[in-house]
């Protein structure tokens, strides 16, 4: 078996019950390789579209996506793990090339991840639940490793 060498694992979240548990698998990771954990809360369609048309205030999602944020971070310290997290626009109203899986991998480049753990079952299509529809994109085309859980 190969010894893996990872010193950065990002977990790409969208407040879903599934994003937790990805969240859990991603800290567990970080501390049995001794690295640290980035969380990437993805924000879907809908809510760009609502931030763009005025329909939802944008300090609200911010106030939303920070509230999962700092329970990952609560988690980490806990676990003694480094943490660090961002927040992106998981679809464009002007880029076509802009969807939740290029995101994921985008971010993960720029990071220089490497090792990512993805929320994926079950999807059900509540507004804020699109990493599951992203897993299959993310683990087709990672350059790094992938965890889909």
């Amino acid at each position: 078996m190969t010894d893996l060498d990872i010193d950065l694992v990002l977990v790409p979240v969208d407040g879903s019950e599934e994003s937790h548990e990805a969240v859990d698998y991603a800290i567990a990771l970080a501390a049995e390789y001794d690295a640290s954990v980035h969380a990437l809360y993805v924000l879907d369609e809908e809510v760009v579209r609502a931030i763009d048309h005025g329909v939802v205030d944008e300090s609200e999602v911010a106030d939303d996506s920070e509230a999962f944020t700092d329970s990952v971070a609560r988690r980490a310290e806990t676990a003694g793990v480094p943490h660090s997290n961002s927040i992106a626009y998981g679809f464009s109203t002007s880029v076509k090339t802009v969807h939740p899986g290029s995101v994921v991998l985008d971010t993960a480049e720029e990071l220089e991840s490497d090792f990512i753990v993805v929320p994926r079952e079950p999807v059900s299509g509540d507004p804020g639940e699109v990493l599951g529809k992203a897993a299959e994109y993310v683990l087709l085309y990672a350059s790094q490793p992938v965890l889909s859980v």
